[in-house]
């Protein structure tokens, strides 16, 4: 295990960066990983975006079509590329387990 030291915070990350306990995340370990990945601050539609992402996998136990995101908030239908690069980022910032290969490649498409 990796440690992030954010603003006084420290967070747990595996060895590809994604977090250690999903139940610790929270917009300050959000901001952490988005630094850790690149990103600047980050914001209010970019925490909307990754919240949904939370609550679907919560809910469905997988990750949600991307179109799907982007139309549950309100956003542009490629709002996760435009505001996070891949959905493979997203899916890291927003504190969730690694996803398998099968998933990475789906995602990467």
């Amino acid at each position: 295990m990796a440690v992030i030291e954010y603003e006084g915070a420290t967070i747990e990350v595996d060895d590809d960066g994604y977090l250690a306990d999903l139940n610790t995340w929270n917009d300050t370990v959000a901001n952490a990983l988005a630094e850790k990945e690149g990103l600047g601050p980050l914001t209010y539609d970019q925490l909307d975006v990754l919240m949904f992402m939370r609550q679907y996998y919560q809910k469905h136990g997988f990750f949600p079509i991307i179109h799907a995101v982007c139309k549950n908030v309100h956003q542009p239908g490629d709002c996760v590329s435009e505001e996070f690069m891949d959905p493979v980022t997203a899916w890291k910032i927003a504190g969730l387990p690694r996803p398998d290969d099968e998933v990475i490649a789906y995602l990467k498409r």
